[in-house]
Parts: C-alpha cells; sequence; structure tokens
C-alpha cells in the first residue's frame, strides 16, 4: 500500500515538472514571438554613431539632368543581346564599349582610375584609393541582355527607348543597364567634383552574364585572383525594393540578396523500339517519359523553409507583415505556414527546391511510334540543399530504369553571406537606402535567379544582391518578359545611390551596434 502510494506521489511530481516546462517554454515562446514581431531592425542602425564624412551632394542641373536620362536610352538602343554561351552581337558590344568612353570622358581620363579591356568585350575598372589599409570593394553590372521582338506584344519597340508616362521602355532598363549607367553616371560626377575615395574599389562590366558570365565575369574573377585581390565586399543585381509585391506585406521592403539558389538541368531520356502507330505496344517511349515527369511533378521537393536564409528575411518583415489569406496570422503552425506560402509560386520558391519541365522532344511523324523521347527539367535548389541531394531525389522519384538521367549543368546554392550589425557591406547598403528612403524596411532575401557575382565568391564572402529599382505589382513579370522599363525618377534614384554608396564607404568600420531596446 505504501508502495502504491509512493508511485502515485512520483507519478504526480513528474506531472507537475512537465506542465511548468511546458509553461515556460510557452512564455518563453510567445515573449520571443513579441519581440520578433515588434522589432524594427533599422532602429538600431538610425541610432548608431557613425563615423563622421562630408560627403559631397549630388546637385545638378537641368541640362545635366537631360543629358544622363539621354545617355541612358542611348545604352538602352543597343542590342548588346548575348543569344547563347557561344553567340552574341559582338557588333553592338563593341559599339557600347565606344560608346561608354564618350558617355563618361572623365572616368576613362581621370588618373585616379585604370581601365581594362577583358575578354574583348568586358570591363574592369580600378579606382585608387588614399588609404591602400582599407579593403576594397566591387561593384558588379552587366551590358548584356537576353532576346526581346516587338511582335512579343510590346507596347514599344524593345530597342527603342520609348518614353511613355514617364516610364523608359527597353530591354536592359531593369536587366541590367540600369545599375551599369547608374554606377559610371555616378563616378563621373564625383570625379567632377573632386571627389577622391579613401578605400579604393573596382568595377567590373560583364558582356556575357545572361550566357552563365563563362568568358566576361569568370575571367575579370580569374585576373583579380591573380593579382592576389581580396574583396570587402561585392555588390551585384539582383533583388529591389517591391512595393505592394508580397501579400501581407505593408509598406515597401528594400530586398538585399544574401545568397543564391543553386542551379540544375537534367535531361530524362527513354528508349524504346520504334512501330507503326497501327499496331502500339503498351508503352512507349513518350508514354514513359511523361509518366516520369509526372511523378516528379506530382512529388516536390521537401519542404525546407526555416532551414535556409529565408527565417532572416521573416525575422527582419515580422513587424510589418498584416494577416491575409495568403500570410496567416504568426501564432501559427509550421506546417499551415508553409501551405500558405505553396500556394503561389512567387512565394513557394521560398519554400524548397523548385522543379520546372521546360522542354520535351518526341516523335517526327504522326503515324510513327518514335524510338526516342527527352525532356529537360530545370530545378533551382534551396539554400539548405546540394545539388547531389537533389538528383538523388530525382532517382528515387522517377523509379524506372528505362528512364536514363543524367545533369547537363548544375552547381549547388552559394554561401549565404553576412546579414549581421558588423557585416560591413551590408550595413553600408542598409545605410545608403535608408538615407534615400527612410520609411523602407531592409531586410535580408536570397535570389532565386542568378548573377555574375556567384564567379567571385573566391574572393569575399561577402556578396551582396541589390539595385534600388522599384517592383510594383506586374513589374516582376517585366523582368526577362514584354515591357521592360523604369521611371525617369527611378533611373535618376539608381544614379544617387551609387553616389552615395561609393562616399559611403570610405569609413573605416560600421559602427557598434546600437540597442533597439528589445533584449530580453
Amino acid at each position: 500500500m505504501l508502495q502504491s502510494g509512493t508511485k502515485l506521489s512520483i507519478a504526480r511530481l513528474l506531472k507537475i515538472i512537465i506542465i511548468n516546462l511546458l509553461t515556460i517554454t510557452l512564455v518563453l515562446f510567445t515573449v520571443a514571438l513579441i519581440r520578433t514581431l515588434s522589432l524594427d531592425r533599422n532602429v538600431g542602425l538610425q541610432l548608431a554613431r557613425w563615423e563622421k564624412t562630408r560627403n559631397i551632394s549630388l546637385a545638378i542641373d537641368h541640362r545635366q539632368r537631360e543629358q544622363q536620362m539621354e545617355k541612358f536610352k542611348e545604352a538602352i538602343r543597343i542590342p548588346t543581346v548575348s543569344f547563347s554561351e557561344n553567340e552574341n552581337n559582338g557588333t553592338a558590344l563593341r559599339e557600347f564599349g565606344s560608346f561608354l568612353r564618350k558617355a563618361f570622358p572623365t572616368v576613362f581620363s581621370s588618373k585616379l582610375v585604370h581601365h581594362q579591356l577583358v575578354a574583348n568585350y568586358s570591363h574592369l575598372f580600378w579606382v585608387q584609393g588614399s588609404q591602400p589599409d582599407l579593403v576594397p570593394y566591387l561593384l558588379l553590372a552587366h551590358l548584356d541582355v537576353v532576346p526581346a521582338s516587338e511582335s512579343d506584344g510590346w507596347d514599344a519597340p524593345p530597342f527603342s527607348a520609348k518614353e511613355i508616362d514617364g516610364f523608359i521602355y527597353g530591354r536592359g532598363t531593369i536587366d541590367d543597364k540600369g545599375a551599369l549607367m547608374g554606377i559610371l553616371q555616378a563616378l563621373e560626377y564625383l570625379l567632377m567634383k573632386g571627389y577622391a575615395p579613401r578605400r579604393g574599389f573596382y568595377i567590373a562590366l560583364g558582356h556575357d552574364e545572361e550566357a552563365r558570365g563563362g568568358k566576361g565575369a569568370v575571367n575579370i574573377a580569374r585576373l583579380l585572383k591573380e593579382r592576389g585581390v581580396q574583396l570587402s565586399f561585392i555588390l551585384d543585381e539582383g533583388l529591389a525594393i517591391v512595393d505592394g509585391v508580397i501579400s501581407g506585406l505593408q509598406g515597401p521592403a528594400a530586398l538585399i540578396g544574401i545568397s543564391e539558389k543553386g542551379w540544375a538541368t537534367v535531361k530524362l531520356s527513354a528508349t524504346m523500339a520504334p512501330g507503326h502507330s497501327s499496331m502500339p505496344p503498351r508503352e512507349t517511349s513518350i508514354g514513359i517519359l511523361a509518366a516520369a515527369i509526372n511523378r516528379l511533378e506530382e512529388n516536390p521537393m521537401p519542404r525546407l523553409f526555416g532551414y535556409g536564409p529565408e527565417r532572416q528575411i521573416f525575422e527582419h518583415l515580422a513587424h510589418k507583415v498584416r494577416p491575409t489569406r495568403y500570410f496567416p496570422p504568426p501564432i501559427t503552425t509550421l506546417t499551415l505556414c508553409f501551405r500558405v506560402l505553396e500556394r503561389k509560386p512567387d512565394t513557394n520558391a521560398f519554400v524548397r527546391t523548385t522543379t520546372a519541365v521546360t522542354m520535351f522532344n518526341g516523335g517526327i511523324k504522326e503515324n510513327i511510334i518514335p524510338a526516342y523521347a527527352e525532356a529537360f527539367v530545370n530545378l533551382r535548389i534551396h539554400s539548405a540543399q546540394t545539388l547531389q541531394e537533389v538528383l538523388d531525389l530525382i532517382h528515387s522519384t522517377v523509379a524506372d530504369q528505362r528512364v536514363k538521367i543524367e545533369l547537363i549543368h548544375g552547381f549547388d546554392p552559394l554561401p549565404v553571406s553576412s546579414a549581421d550589425e558588423r557585416a560591413f557591406g551590408f550595413q553600408i547598403v542598409k545605410k545608403t537606402v535608408l538615407e534615400m528612403f527612410p520609411t523602407v524596411t531592409v531586410a535580408p532575401g536570397v535570389c532565386i535567379g542568378n548573377t555574375d557575382s556567384r564567379h567571385f565568391s573566391d574572393l569575399t564572402r561577402n556578396i551582396y544582391r541589390f539595385a534600388p529599382i522599384w517592383f510594383k505589382p506586374g513589374d516582376p513579370q517585366r523582368f526577362h518578359g514584354i515591357n521592360e522599363r523604369i521611371s525617369k525618377k527611378n533611373y535618376e534614384e539608381l544614379v544617387e545611390f551609387y553616389f552615395s554608396l561609393i562616399q559611403n564607404c570610405d569609413i573605416k568600420n560600421v559602427p557598434e551596434a546600437h540597442s533597439s531596446g528589445h533584449e530580453l
């Protein structure tokens, strides 16, 4: 009887301990959640004591403003198209090089600037700093564009730079001649005003980014590596300022890319005996391949949201999110969160490695059963996965030895760059954004596409992908699509952004982090 009572007391004690532990866990979770939802990550940066600098003011008159806009339009009119890795418009690329010399005479004549042509068409600039102990940085852009045809439905010819309602239409206005011209125009103005940087920096302009950068960026990176160059950080194209694009997000947000998803192009093929369509076998090469493709689409890659840098996005934006049917209240289960994000293609890309069947070829005549069929699948690999893990999953999902699986091209996701309070490059970009747009929320992001910056990963661990291009609803679809455009005001903001960024980089270190009063 005594032994039974003892057991009962122990059981009650264990129950009390478990309940207390659960209560403590719930309290800590609630406090952490409130902290996350109420914390404005911009506050600490704005209150911090930055090293004093005497930045030159960008004051240009009406004539200069018109001239810079005309230069930008002329850049758009030159069709520097990359058709493939082995085919580009060499004539246009040479013309663009000559145009740059004419458009920015101070840059090309300054004693502070050393210019080098790389791989016939790409450009590398070194702007000498007065304090060689300050580690240099690199501004990246590219001068090539993807093909475009007016017959696709453009409101203006894609290489006309036609102005419609305050917008300049043309291929390259967003990707990436806006940033390219903005960087050089900013440097031109600075040099004209007598500016000499304390921190030296490079400008690299690749000519084949749209064809994977194998000749331009790769050779520029090789040159810098041979010279023993190490960089403080790199700033390339990538993400932008989004306003009304993310459902539930209140106000605009500047997303600075701190990583890129990986890439894989995989070919699936099936070979069977050919024959006449009047005597078909039970399965054909097309049917076998179609079934394999269907299994890939019906069984998407696993959910990985929260295992990569996308968690930092939530932490920075949580205080600006309001519940919608696409973005539920924050107090919810992770499973529900995943399911909500999966509903839309643009947010599903943050949840997992995406699978897209892009080409399917099979058959030569309507009454002949083909011997061979092939399909190409493009995958964008989540930061928490590797290329090999994705290939293994494809094999296990297809699970048919009759289907041959070949990797055509691929690479792992890019390393995640730091976005904390001590990350010099991230904080400088953030500071420059907030100086221009104080009401914008700044947050790290992940690029679901790829840029030239991946070729420079041996030179620095800090690679950021951002330009202050404003994306309103519908604008992301213009990227590589029809009616690519940028407002005249936004192009002027690009020039101002790089004008300030270059000067902001002259400080030695970012300040100590300033508390925003949310510490536990």
